[in-house]
């Protein structure tokens, strides 16, 4: 494994290319971000406030890092999103961040584990499985059991990401044997698999499907309901911004934040 110094530059770099960016075009503060569960108005935060945050999240926890930047000015929210198990390692190597959002309780239990997590995380969402084919369905997909036919390319997440033991899980339900053309490292990486036309279909979230905008289409599978996963979020140990932190994951726990994530497809937890 990469030495801990090492870890912590690279998920550095990850956070600033992953930053939510300029937060004045946002148009999602309405009413709500005068009474927001971010904090209260009094309340005077400043800095930045970086979030670790599963791949799965990056459209809702994008468009929620415009908001909180835009009801508390001076703030800044700086994103990395990935695998959660390559976060949690990252995490529990000595990588800088405030706030970790991971795909599954497994992946969170490294990090609490390791003491790195203030507190018990707490489940904000949830997510199902949905198969991701090529627009219009070319290769008539209708089933889990599909996947398997002869001449098919199909990807998965690597068994140890969130979406990977999700897929194994849910192929078990249905006593079946699946091998991959390739396991791909996050959720993002097996839906682009489908969209560069290199796979034929993938299993990932139906988040991820609907955040494709018809780029790909969704095919639902009753053996998903065995995998749904819940997420969970929490503080970490040795925040920078720890106020900051607090307040993030207040808003995304909050009316205004669960609407957001709901409105990308994600469950209610």
């Amino acid at each position: 494994m990469v030495g801990g110094f090492a870890l912590a530059a690279m998920a550095l770099t990850a956070c600033s290319s992953g930053d939510s960016g300029d937060s004045g075009d946002s148009n999602d503060s309405g009413d709500s971000s005068k009474k927001s569960g971010s904090g209260s108005s009094s309340e005077k935060l400043s800095g930045t406030v970086t979030v670790f945050a599963a791949a799965s999240l990056k459209e809702s926890f994008t468009a929620l890092g415009k908001t909180f930047e835009k009801e508390h000015p001076g703030t800044k929210v700086a994103f990395n999103f990935g695998g959660s198990d390559a976060l949690a390692a990252s995490i529990t190597s000595g990588a800088p961040a405030d706030v970790f959002a991971a795909a599954s309780p497994k992946t969170m239990k490294t990090v609490t584990d390791a003491k790195d997590a203030k507190g018990t995380p707490v489940t904000f969402v949830r997510n199902q499985l949905e198969i991701a084919t090529l627009p219009g369905n070319p290769k008539k997909i209708k089933t889990l059991k599909d996947l398997t036919r002869s001449g098919l390319k199909v990807a998965l997440c690597a068994k140890e990401v969130p979406c990977g033991s999700a897929a194994q899980k849910a192929l078990t339900a249905a006593e079946l044997k699946l091998t991959p053309v390739s396991y791909e490292q996050d959720v993002k990486g097996a839906l682009t698999k489908v969209q560069l036309k290199e796979v034929d279909a993938s299993v990932v979230y139906k988040t991820d499907v609907k955040a494709a905008a018809g780029k790909v289409a969704g095919v639902e599978f009753p053996e998903s309901e065995q995998a749904i996963n819940d997420y969970p979020i929490a503080p970490l140990k040795n925040a920078q911004n720890a106020e900051a932190a607090t307040a993030f994951i207040a808003l995304v726990k909050s009316a205004q934040g669960q609407k957001v994530l709901g409105q990308a497809g994600f469950l209610k937890p």
